[in-house]
């Protein structure tokens, strides 16, 4: 099983907004790929939020192959409508895992 995270850092002046959209349509349009068969939102606590908070969104692949699937085929149309949206106001950061039984 691979997890594909993204942590993002958003600006307080979105992040209600932020937090309802990736909630409402971006989650959406990611498990519409195909790509993934779960996902979990999480804010992470106990860091400094003097800016704004921070969430990660994990989403579940079979695969290493239905990874790279995304990434090669949707990734970058999501990134840029997430930039057109948000523009400067949110940063994230992206590593993918295995889960090691």
């Amino acid at each position: 099983m691979i997890i594909y995270n993204i942590t993002t850092k958003v600006h307080n002046s979105i992040s209600t907004e932020w937090l309802l959209w990736l909630k409402e349509v971006h989650v959406k349009e990611v498990m519409e790929s195909e790509c993934f068969t779960e996902y979990k939102i999480v804010k992470l606590l106990e860091i400094d939020e003097v800016e704004g908070p921070t969430f990660a969104v994990q989403f579940f692949a079979d695969s290493k192959a239905l990874y790279n699937r995304y990434i090669e085929k949707f990734a970058g149309e999501m990134r840029n409508r997430s930039f057109e949206k948000w523009g400067d106001k949110f940063i994230s950061i992206r590593s993918v895992m295995q889960i090691v039984d």
